[in-house]
């Protein structure tokens, strides 16, 4: 079993150092703050913050937090979820879904992390529609493509409307598609043709462009029907005021708002796990590496699974500026950010950085100045899209028991764990502290650690160093740097948290936790982190235990 094969030897003889809880009788703090006065000019000044009681503190932590166990024949699938908000309400949206396939052709476990931007609408939009959207996508694999007709009448109802200012999300056959060479292996997994990698990895992509392009179209839909009736022929199209229309908001929130996301998709027939990134949340994987010889000994090899997509990313920064003329490549990327505005380089929504500005005035005066809301384009945009939903994709194999039962090696490398996280956790912690900290979690460590004794205790190596795309929100103080994990959550996502905002330093944890909306959001970000694992089981075939997702059974 998990605990047992992937536990180091010396953890067994370290004892528990106990959780070393905040006593100090301080009440509260005083937190600097900024303010603006009647002129515009932004002042500071300090606001006393009433400091959470430590139980008050691990309340909120497990507060969102879920755990999830799958059980198939020769092998149990565990996932786990935890969120702490930052913004009123959280930003952050997570999704989960199991789809069991016909008797011997396995199951396709997908687990999603969205951080919204700009307003939650488009993340919990994404939450109910994004894996179903990828499933959907595959099992057409082998059907031709559904027309797209009504897009096209959709563009065709108002002047002007090009490719261009609604997204473009095209790409080349294999442009962001990263395939594990492991995949041509002579051992790998017999496929059908309509199977391989590189065609699910193309599906994935399709999902997430077509749900772009529907998701920014959708107000151009609603005008489209408004002006059916009308005379469209007139070079003076007379726009409609459709602010009380009812699908007026929901339709314009989601694309004015926008989504980073992240996905990843577990095909255990096949073996193969895909990644589907859009925007800077990261997934980290943990491989267990043994050691020649010794039985429960060996390191974990940090694998970064993703590329943060911001304008800090190089690769992402020459990929904007090759897509738009010579003239604005000093203003497409500005500060880090797009047109100096937008942080991450690809997203869903966003759609003042994908419509023209033309457009923009044209959508904003149908549907939101009756509404008192405003839609503000970038000033220098000129030649949009700027912002692209299209995900680089990467694919890995897995080392699983086949759907026979027979079990993997233990004497080589093997993937044993995944973590999805937003960039709230990775503002704060390492992709090397994350594995050493689950590894440490699934090893059975508890209590306190101090930091540097968890290197020796959960060894670790670096495989795929991660593109570092954000900036540090916070700056750590050295007793940070120095401090100790602490071990105190069943829930590995909670677990994370907690280290994230202060581990074993309980007076740093309950600080950043207790300053309320919206005043954290300038000291910490929304974080939500799902975590998902597996190990060998036994025995046949049992139902399946899942907190608040049921469990799906298609054909595929």
């Amino acid at each position: 079993m998990l605990r047992r094969a992937w536990k180091p030897a010396l953890v067994v003889s370290v004892p528990a150092l106990g959780y070393l809880y905040y006593t100090s009788r301080e009440q509260s703090f005083e937190l600097p703050v900024r303010l603006r006065g009647p002129d515009g000019k932004a002042t500071m000044s300090t606001r006393t913050i009433p400091l959470l009681s430590m139980a008050a503190v691990d309340a909120r932590i497990r507060e969102k937090a879920t755990a999830n166990t799958v059980t198939r024949p020769g092998i149990v699938w565990h996932h786990t979820t935890a969120s702490v908000n930052a913004n009123d309400p959280i930003e952050d949206a997570t999704a989960n879904q199991v789809i069991r396939r016909d008797e011997g052709d396995g199951d396709l476990l997908f687990f999603a992390v969205m951080d919204g931007h700009g307003g939650f609408h488009t993340s919990q939009l994404l939450s109910r529609v994004l894996i179903n959207a990828v499933v959907l996508e595959l099992s057409s694999l082998n059907k031709p493509p559904a027309s797209s007709a009504w897009f096209d009448s959709i563009k065709g109802a108002i002047s002007g409307v090009s490719n261009a200012s609604i997204g473009n999300n095209k790409s080349g056959d294999n442009v962001d598609i990263h395939i594990s060479p492991d995949a041509q292996s002579p051992l790998s997994i017999p496929r059908k043709p309509d199977a391989t990698p590189l065609l699910v990895a193309r599906a994935i992509q399709t999902a997430f462009t077509s749900l772009d392009t529907e998701l920014i179209a959708a107000p151009l839909r609603v005008l489209a029907s408004a002006l059916d009736a009308k005379d469209t022929t007139s070079k003076n199209v007379e726009i409609p005021d459709l602010s009380k229309h009812p699908l007026a908001l929901p339709a314009m929130l989601p694309a004015m708002s926008g989504s980073c996301a992240l996905l990843a998709m577990f095909d255990t027939a096949h073996r193969d796990l895909y990644v589907a990134c859009v925007g800077d949340s990261r997934a980290v994987a943990g491989i267990w590496e043994p050691e020649e010889g010794e039985e429960g000994k060996g390191s974990w090899r940090v694998e970064v699974l993703t590329e943060d997509q911001t304008g800090r990313n190089p690769a992402e920064v020459k990929r904007i500026q090759s897509e738009h003329p010579a003239s604005e490549a000093s203003d497409v990327i500005r500060n880090g950010r797009i047109l100096g505005g937008l942080e991450p380089s690809r997203a869903f929504g966003d759609a003042r950085y994908k419509w023209s500005r033309a457009l923009q005035q044209t959508l904003a005066r149908a549907f939101l100045v009756g509404n008192e809301l405003a839609l503000r384009s970038p000033s220098t945009s000129q030649t949009p899209p700027y912002v692209i939903a299209r995900p680089v994709v990467t694919h890995r194999v897995l080392n699983l028991p086949t759907n026979d039962g027979d079990m993997p090696s233990k004497s080589k490398p093997a993937l044993r764990f995944v973590v999805l996280a937003t960039d709230g956790l990775w503002d704060e912690l390492s992709s090397e502290d994350v594995v050493r900290l689950v590894g440490g979690h699934l090893a059975g460590l508890s209590g306190t650690v101090k930091k540097t004794q968890l290197a020796t205790l959960v060894p670790t190596t670096t495989g795929t160093d991660a593109v570092e795309g954000n900036v540090a929100r916070r700056q750590r103080t050295p007793a940070e740097a120095e401090g100790a994990w602490a071990f105190v959550d069943e829930n590995p996502s909670a677990h994370l948290i907690r280290n994230a905002f202060g581990g074993a330093n309980t007076g740093v944890l309950r600080r950043l936790l207790s300053i309320p909306e919206p005043l954290a959001r300038r000291h910490r970000d929304d974080v939500s982190v799902t975590v998902v694992w597996w190990e060998e089981g036994k025995g046949p075939e049992v139902a399946s235990v899942s907190v608040g997702k049921e469990e799906v059974k298609a054909k595929l």
